[in-house]
């Protein structure tokens, strides 16, 4: 769901609730690598239960990368998507249930193709216009002169492929089969795993197939009521998905988000400027032998734990209300905190106009709602489903200050406007008048590539004074005469672009302003606000989606037909005398198929993953449905700056034109494309060593067609139907690999089968609590943990694992030393020692030859370090000290030989390339220090690494 700035609020407010995960690295030795055994007890010091992946969130980063470079074709994009999926599964290592949904026929066709209509147009606008205007700004560079590498001929990936009912999707799903059979038969940590596989064609998106998952397994008396969940994915909504679950131990894991990633220009592929700003100068050397050409700094994305019990803490001391005229339920209290959460936005609902995040909407709402329970008479949600009454206190709260709201909104922008004026006005102040280039051009500090020889340095000098004189005599603020001497007339007009004012979107609007209310619908709606029936309209249309949404989270889809028929929501003022409206949805309607979904979402350019006949529709001017395919559209900002942020204005989809025109070109498809219309299920793989193996080898065996229960004694309490699947995974059959690169499984022993979640009855009703027998978890936060932020740039880090007291490893002096020591020039910093040969460099060619008195010192495996990037002589601390008149003391790490044992302990201390600098003083003076301090650092094998508290640390 895209609720912008939601989890940078959340982590801000409630910083102890993130986690840095403990990932272990898979060993090369002697260049073969080493799996990981992810039977192992996990490195995070926690155990889980079950692991479920939001695929979506996996797919997108791996077939169309931001910070590397993207897979060439689809078969790495697979590859890329079975490696993400074994980085997860190493750091999570779930012991039960692995569970990967991919979005389907979305839930709600009409409330979730909307979004995804807006998304998909968008997008293809947008990946229309770059490419135009890349080509514009090549042909200006080129016209100047510039220098531009040849432009790649290559196909753009298109990522609405990544749409239910394609070939790219179905694809994927036979990918993901072979990939899951060929893990159960060679990965130790998936011996007893139970691994549900719920493909494109199984309807609902991904993270609401394994919420309903959870939900119906938590209705069965064999649920384990204190079971440890983590759900992969990116989408804010799953922080509130996983409370609404009410399970006690619910974990999220996705990516750290680290802003402003360096991208290389689309034109020149060189850093630090985008394709707009590209002037065509040829790329400069980089290296001593270039050896960081046409290279995307790359660096592995990390990973964080959402720890949802600790976030229950905050929610319990910030919800916890004394003298109410009621029972206090903390667990009603988080129903309505995620209720609240809807007004600020969701996938199926425009936030409220008066709402936005950035400006703590959260927190107004949370204050007004604790204000007014009193009067209340209880909470505003059961279950899922709203007390209207109740809201309407609520939302008539917030609109006695809607007013104020847009005006402290408008003053807000005014000084951030003003300071950042300012601020340009100081940096074009304080800019240097002349920055010279070339090879004397300023290096940024830390940089790592070696300095160049400097070249025929006078004529270089001479270059730069008389640039420098040429820029001093035409000042910004002289004009020239046509021979290009100052002018005596004095200075020119400053041009419009030079301007430190940015052009501005017209606000017609002005929420800040008395009318605002009026000149709002008649700008959105083309109403007039004295209209009162349309306004109750949009109003009613807005109530049944919030009571439609928090019913879609907490019991599952109320109905595929509702959807918001309005572009924009209505004011918090407006939503009086809604206790009357009506709630309840149509019964019994059904979801679109596959191909019909596509024609409902995508734009007429992605036609090709689309029948001929369908894709026509599209583009013929004849077409009954043209006008649901416009070539260009409006986009609103809505008082955003950026494109992004705006509402884009398409016309929506008529749901009964649409099945009207299909059903003419329905006999033109082909069985394959049929098989890919259809709806499917779940699939559930075993392998040989899970106890329910011999029991679904045996159901192939009988050829029963009738569904059968799963014994939950044998699958972890687990419980469904099963029924045989035709193109089943079975022991002793070759799988074969859809993925050339990739061998087919000859000896295969994984089974599958298809599955079925639990059936309930339609008005069954699950219960929003915490089950009987749930233990709670243990208190994490302490008394310091609630004044602890993230915000205002005060100093806080997440806890490395979950167990907040293990001890940190930090370095004392010795070990500083020994590092500047055994550092490559490479990685060198200054003040080191950047040209030792490290422990493992002996035997290479730029290692200095050992002299007859030292000792050859065991190496390491040559995984640690590649041994071409060492130079240098042999450090002091390998050398065997020889006394003489007026040397130095005789160094403590010298006193003793270290054994081979100690060095083979070594490697698996983590030594790793980091660079840390080295004092002055500490290395003029290293023999007097070590002689005052006494041999306690000699009796360490390893000085560089302790454990906090251990001798040699401090």
């Amino acid at each position: 769901m895209g609720v912008p700035a939601f989890f940078r609020w959340l982590s801000r407010k409630y910083p102890s609730i993130i986690v840095n995960c403990i990932e272990e690295k898979a060993k090369e030795c002697n260049g073969v690598k080493v799996p990981i055994d992810t039977s192992k007890p996990n490195p995070n010091e926690v155990e889980f239960d079950n692991l479920y992946l939001d695929m979506n969130g996996i797919i997108h980063p791996c077939t169309h990368p931001e910070d590397k470079p993207a897979p060439k074709n689809e078969d790495e994009m697979m590859v890329a998507i079975f490696e993400y999926i074994d980085r997860i599964f190493n750091i999570v290592r779930p012991r039960r249930l692995l569970y990967m949904a991919i979005d389907g026929v979305v839930s709600a066709p009409r409330a979730k193709m909307n979004q995804q209509r807006s998304r998909r147009f968008r997008a293809s606008k947008e990946g229309m216009e770059a490419a135009e205007e890349k080509q514009k700004i090549r042909q200006e560079i080129l016209a100047k002169g510039g220098f531009l590498p040849p432009e790649e001929v290559k196909e753009r990936f298109d990522s609405n492929c990544i749409t239910p009912g394609t070939e790219f999707m179905d694809n994927l799903a036979k990918c993901l089969r072979y990939y899951i059979a060929e893990r159960l038969n060679s990965d130790p940590g998936w011996k007893n795993l139970t691994v549900i596989l719920s493909d494109a064609s199984a309807p609902g998106e991904g993270e609401h197939k394994i919420m309903d998952y959870i939900r119906r397994q938590r209705a069965q008396p064999n649920h384990d009521p204190n079971t440890h969940h983590c759900l992969c994915g990116a989408d804010a909504d799953l922080i509130m998905l996983g409370l609404a679950t009410h399970e006690p131990n619910f974990t999220i894991i996705r990516e750290e988000f680290k802003p402003n990633k360096p991208k290389p220009c689309a034109l020149c592929n060189q850093m630090g400027h985008e394709v707009k700003d590209c002037q065509g100068l040829p790329r400069e050397k980089q290296g001593k032998h270039d050896q960081f050409a046409d290279t995307m700094p790359v660096s592995e994305q990390e990973f964080i734990f959402i720890r949802l019990c600790v976030l229950r803490e905050y929610l319990e001391r910030e919800l916890t209300m004394a003298s109410l005229p009621f029972t206090f339920d903390f667990e009603r209290s988080v129903d309505d905190w995620v209720f609240m959460c809807f007004f600020v936005g969701n996938d199926f609902l425009p936030h409220l106009p008066s709402l936005e995040i950035r400006e703590g909407a959260i927190d107004r709402l949370v204050n007004i709602y604790k204000n007014v329970v009193h009067k209340t008479g209880g909470y505003l949600t059961e279950s899922g489903f709203v007390n209207l009454q109740r809201v309407q206190m609520i939302m008539l709260a917030v609109g006695e200050v809607e007013d104020s709201i847009f005006k402290k909104r408008k003053d807000d922008d005014d000084n951030f406007k003003r300071r950042q004026k300012e601020k340009r006005k100081r940096l074009k102040r304080d800019q240097p008048s002349f920055i010279p280039g070339g090879q004397f051009s300023p290096q940024a500090l830390g940089n790592r590539s070696s300095p160049q020889a400097i070249s025929n340095p006078r004529q270089a000098a001479f270059e730069m004074r008389m640039h420098q004189n040429s820029t001093t005599a035409a000042s910004p603020n002289t004009s020239l005469t046509p021979d290009g001497s100052p002018s005596l007339g004095g200075g020119i007009k400053r041009k419009c672009e030079d301007s430190d004012s940015e052009p501005e979107p017209e606000d017609n609007i002005r929420l800040w302003e008395t009318g605002w209310k009026q000149r709002y619908y008649k700008n959105k709606f083309d109403v007039d606000a004295s209209d009162e029936k349309f306004r109750r309209k949009v109003v009613q249309s807005y109530v049944e989606g919030l009571c439609w949404v928090l019913r879609y989270y907490y019991q599952g889809c109320a109905s595929w037909n509702w959807y918001y028929p309005f572009h924009y929501a209505p004011f918090a003022s407006d939503f009086e005398g809604i206790a009357d409206m009506p709630s309840d949805f149509e019964k019994g309607s059904k979801p679109f198929k596959p191909l019909e979904q596509l024609m409902g979402v995508f734009p007429a350019a992605s036609g090709n993953f689309l029948p001929p006949t369908w894709r026509k529709l599209m583009t013929d001017p004849e077409s009954s449905i043209i006008d649901f395919y416009p070539e260009d559209f409006a986009i609103d900002l809505n008082g955003k700056k950026y494109a992004w942020q705006g509402v884009a204005l398409l016309p929506f989809v008529d749901e009964r034109r649409l099945r009207a025109a299909l059903e003419e070109v329905y006999p033109d498809l082909t069985p394959e494309e049929s098989r890919r219309n259809s709806l499917g299920g779940d699939v559930l793989f075993v392998g040989k060593h899970h106890p329910l193996c011999d029991f679904i080898v045996e159901q192939y065996r009988s050829k029963s067609t009738e569904a059968v229960d799963i014994p939950p004694e044998l699958c972890h309490g687990i419980q469904g139907k099963l029924t045989l699947n035709d193109n089943a995974v079975l022991p002793d059959q070759v799988v074969e690999s859809p993925v050339p690169m990739l061998k087919d499984l000859t000896q295969n022993s994984a089974v599958s089968i298809s599955f079925k979640d639990p059936q309930f009855a339609e008005d069954f009703v699950f219960k929003a609590t915490v089950l009987p027998g749930a233990k709670k978890p243990a208190p994490v936060l302490k008394p310091g943990d609630w004044e602890k932020t993230n915000n205002d740039g005060r100093p806080w880090r997440p806890q490395l694992g979950f167990n907040r007291d293990r001890k940190p490893v930090h370095l004392d002096q010795s070990a500083f030393r020994t590092l500047g020591h055994s550092v490559g020039r490479e990685r060198a910093m200054p003040g080191m020692y950047p040209s030792a040969v490290p422990l493992a460099a002996y035997g290479s060619p730029y290692a200095r030859p050992l002299m007859g008195s030292q000792q050859q010192i065991p190496k390491l495996l040559p995984n640690l370090r590649p041994q071409e990037s060492w130079r240098g002589p042999t450090p002091l601390f390998q050398q065997t000290p020889q006394r003489t008149a007026g040397a130095a003391p005789l160094l403590a790490w010298n006193r003793m030989v270290p054994s081979p044992n100690q060095f083979q302990a070594a490697q698996y201390q983590g030594l790793g390339p980091m660079a840390y600098p080295q004092r002055p003083e500490e290395r003029l003076d290293r023999g007097r220090q070590v002689g005052e301090k006494g041999p306690t650092s000699a009796s360490l094998p390893l000085p560089w690494l302790c454990p906090a508290g251990s001798a040699g640390c401090h």
